[in-house]
C-alpha cells in the first residue's frame, strides 16, 4: 500500500529586494554542490575580477590571480561546452589577448598549447601567484553563452573562465566591478567571505559552471514554498506581465513538483528570466537560465508556453541535475560526454514539464490533451523515427541535435519529442501493470532514492529500477521503444486513460481532398521557388524532387512563390502534374503523383464512450479530481 501524498503548505509573497537585502538572503545557506563532485581540497583559490569598461562593445575584460602551486608551468584551460547543452561550442573562440604577469609586474610567457590551453611559464624563483588577463567577447544571445550590452550582462560560467587544468578542485571566487547605471548582480552562488557586494565564492569549478550570473538592474521577487525562498529575476521591461498572477502560478508549478519529490534539493533556487527577442532555457542545480519575449505573457498559448519552459527546467533540479546518467559527471569539459540516456534526462522531463501544467491547476485537461496530441503528431510525422533509435539519438546528440540540416527530418529524432513519448507510455504501463496503484512519479523518486548520489546510474540499473515499480518485466518495452526503430503502440496508453486519436471527417464529395507533394519551400525573395526540403516516401521524394531545387514550371505554366501552393490547392489526391526545376543550371522534367495530406491523425481526445473507471484513472493521471 503507498504512503499518501506528503501534505504541506506553501504562501506566496511578492517583493522586490535590495542589493543588501538580496545578500542576506544569500547568506542564508550555502549553495549545495552537485552530486557528481568531489569535496573541494585545501586548495588556494582562483580570484576574478570581472569589469565591463565600454559594455556597449559587448566585452568582459576578466582579471584572475591564479596560484601556481610551485610549478614554474602552470597550465590553464577554458570548458568547449556546457553541461545540458550536448554540442562542442568552442567557448575559446571569444577569448583575447591573454597575458600575465609575477608578483613583481614582469610580463610571463604566455603559449596557446591547444585549442583551448594556455601555458604560462614564470621563472625561478616561482611566484605563489600569476595574474592572467584576458577579453571575452559577449554578444551570443542564448542561454549557453554571453552577453553584455550597455543595460546589462547575462554571464555564464563556461564561456567566461579560464581556469586550472590541473583536475584539484578549488574554490573560485569572483568579483564584478559594475559600470555606473547598473546596480546589482543576481546568481546562485554564495556570497565571498567578508559579504561584500557583488562578490562570490563558488566551492569547485563545477559550482562555478553551474551558476549563472546577471548583472544591471534586473528586478528580483520572491516567493516562497514550503519555507524555501524562491526567486524570479527579469532581466529587462517586465511591463507586459501581470506579476501577481505570474508569481502565483510559479508558485503552483513548485508546490507541483515538490508535492511529487517531497522534498526540495537546494537551499534556495533563482529563476533567471531574460526578457528578450529569444526563447530558450536551461536548467541549473539552483537556477535556471530563461529566455523569452517581453511580450510572451500577452497571449494565453504563449504564456503557456512559457509556464512549460519553467516547468521543464525546475523539474531538471532534480532529474539530471542529481539524479542523473553516470556518464554526466565528474564533467570533462574539454570533449564530449557521450551517454545513451538523453531520453531520461531530458525526455522525461520534457513529458513532466508539460503534466505539471494540468496537475498545478494551470490548464485544462483539455488543454494538456493538445499538447500530448502535438508531441505525438510532431513524433509520427517525422521519417527519422524509422531510421535512428532512441538511444542512438541521445549518443549523438553531439553531432546531430544542435546541428540539423534540410535531411534531419528524414534522418533522425529528438530525444525531447520522442523520450517525452515513451515517458507517456511507461507511465501508463506501469499504472496499468499495478492496476493504478504505481506510476511513473512512484519510479522516479525509488530512481532518485538509489542514484542520486555521486556516481548516477547505469542504462541496466535505471530499466531495472521501472520494472521494479512496475512489477512486471519492461524488457521487451525497452527494445522496441528504446533500442530499436519500430513503430510505437499507443493503444494501450489510450485505452487505460479513455482517450483515442481523433477521428477526422472525411472529405466532402463536393470539394476536393487536400493534395499533397511532401517537399518544403521558400522564396528567395528574387521571385525564385526554391525548395528547402523533401520528406522520404513523400511523393516529391518519390519523383526525384531534391533539396535546392528551383521550381520553375507546373506543366508548361510558370509559378511564383505563393501561386504554386495555390495550384495545389485546386488539385487532389492521384492527380499527377508535371514540375519543371532548374537544378545546378540545368533544367530537369519532373512527373509527380500526388499524395493525399496526411492531416492531423494523432490529434488525443478523450473517448466518447470512456467508462466512469476510464475517466477516473485520467482525473487521476492529470490530478484532476
Amino acid at each position: 500500500m503507498l504512503p499518501k501524498p506528503l501534505l504541506f503548505r506553501h504562501r506566496l509573497r511578492l517583493a522586490t529586494c535590495s542589493a543588501a537585502g538580496l545578500a542576506a538572503l544569500l547568506a542564508l545557506a550555502a549553495v549545495a554542490p552537485l552530486a557528481a563532485q568531489k569535496p573541494a581540497q585545501a586548495a588556494e583559490p582562483i580570484a576574478y575580477t570581472l569589469r565591463f569598461p565600454a559594455p556597449s562593445t559587448g566585452y568582459i575584460e576578466v582579471e584572475a590571480a591564479v596560484p601556481t602551486g610551485g610549478r614554474a608551468a602552470t597550465e590553464l584551460m577554458m570548458a568547449v561546452w556546457t553541461p545540458g547543452s550536448y554540442f562542442i561550442r568552442e567557448y575559446e573562440r571569444h577569448v583575447e589577448a591573454v597575458t600575465a604577469q609575477g608578483a613583481d609586474g614582469r610580463q610571463l610567457s604566455v603559449e596557446k598549447t591547444r585549442k583551448n590551453r594556455w601555458r604560462i611559464q614564470a621563472p625561478a624563483p616561482v611566484p605563489r601567484a600569476v595574474t592572467v588577463r584576458y577579453r571575452v567577447y559577449a554578444r551570443e544571445m542564448t542561454v549557453r553563452n554571453n552577453w553584455v550590452d550597455d543595460s546589462f550582462a547575462m554571464l555564464n560560467g563556461a564561456p567566461t573562465f579560464l581556469t586550472l587544468a590541473d583536475g584539484v578542485a578549488r574554490p573560485h571566487d569572483v568579483r564584478l566591478i559594475l559600470p555606473d547605471g547598473w546596480k546589482t548582480t543576481v546568481t546562485a552562488l554564495s556570497p565571498a567571505p567578508g559579504g561584500a557586494p557583488n562578490h562570490y565564492r563558488a566551492p569547485d569549478y563545477d559550482t562555478l559552471v553551474d551558476s549563472p550570473i546577471i548583472a544591471g538592474a534586473p528586478s528580483v521577487h520572491e516567493f516562497t514554498v514550503d519555507g524555501t525562498a524562491h526567486f524570479l529575476v527579469n532581466a529587462g521591461d517586465e511591463s507586459l506581465w501581470d506579476l501577481p498572477r505570474t508569481m502565483a502560478d510559479m508558485s503552483a508549478i513548485v508546490s507541483e513538483w515538490r508535492r511529487m519529490w517531497r522534498f526540495f534539493p537546494y537551499p534556495r533556487y533563482f529563476f533567471l528570466n531574460v526578457l528578450t527577442g529569444s526563447g530558450d532555457g536551461l536548467e541549473h542545480a539552483n537556477s535556471s537560465l530563461l529566455m523569452t519575449m517581453r511580450n510572451q505573457a500577452r497571449t494565453r498559448r504563449d504564456y503557456v508556453s512559457w509556464l512549460s519552459l519553467v516547468s521543464h527546467e525546475f523539474f531538471h533540479a532534480w532529474n539530471v541535475k542529481r539524479l542523473r546518467p553516470i556518464e554526466l559527471g565528474p564533467f570533462d569539459y574539454e570533449s564530449e560526454n557521450y551517454t545513451r540516456n538523453l531520453w531520461i534526462a531530458e525526455g522525461f522531463t520534457d513529458y513532466y514539464g508539460e503534466l505539471g501544467l494540468p496537475r498545478a491547476k494551470l490548464i485544462t485537461a483539455d488543454e494538456y490533451l493538445a499538447l500530448l496530441g502535438e508531441r505525438l503528431q510532431a513524433l509520427q510525422s517525422r521519417p527519422g523515427r524509422l531510421v535512428q533509435p532512441l538511444q542512438l539519438s541521445s549518443y549523438d546528440a553531439w553531432i546531430k541535435e544542435y546541428r540539423p540540416d534540410e535531411n534531419s527530418v528524414n534522418s533522425a529524432i529528438s530525444y525531447y519529442t520522442k523520450g517525452g513519448a515513451v515517458a507517456f507510455l511507461l507511465d501508463a504501463r506501469i499504472r496499468r501493470a499495478t492496476g493504478g496503484a504505481r506510476s511513473l512519479d512512484d519510479a522516479m523518486r525509488l530512481a532518485y532514492k538509489r542514484y542520486s548520489g555521486p556516481r548516477g546510474y547505469t542504462t541496466s540499473e535505471f530499466r531495472g529500477t521501472m520494472a521494479e515499480v512496475a512489477g512486471v518485466s519492461l524488457d521487451d518495452f525497452f527494445a522496441r521503444a528504446v533500442d530499436s526503430t519500430g513503430e510505437l503502440d499507443y493503444a494501450e496508453a489510450l485505452d487505460w486513460f479513455g482517450l483515442r486519436f481523433r477521428q477526422e471527417a472525411p472529405p466532402q464529395d463536393d470539394g476536393p481532398g487536400r493534395a499533397y507533394l511532401g517537399a518544403s519551400t521558400r522564396g528567395d525573395g528574387t521571385g525564385r521557388m526554391l525548395v528547402t526540403g523533401v520528406l522520404r516516401g513523400a511523393p516529391a521524394w518519390e519523383a526525384g524532387v531534391s533539396t535546392g531545387d528551383e521550381i520553375v514550371a507546373v506543366g508548361d505554366d510558370r509559378v511564383r512563390p505563393g501561386l504554386f501552393e495555390e495550384r495545389l490547392a485546386a488539385s487532389r489526391p492521384g492527380d499527377r502534374i508535371s514540375l519543371l526545376v532548374a537544378r545546378r543550371d540545368r533544367v530537369v522534367r519532373l512527373d509527380v503523383v500526388l499524395g493525399a495530406a496526411p492531416g492531423r491523425r494523432w490529434a488525443v481526445e478523450r473517448h466518447p464512450d470512456a467508462t466512469a473507471e476510464q475517466q477516473a484513472r485520467l482525473a487521476a493521471w492529470l490530478r484532476q479530481q
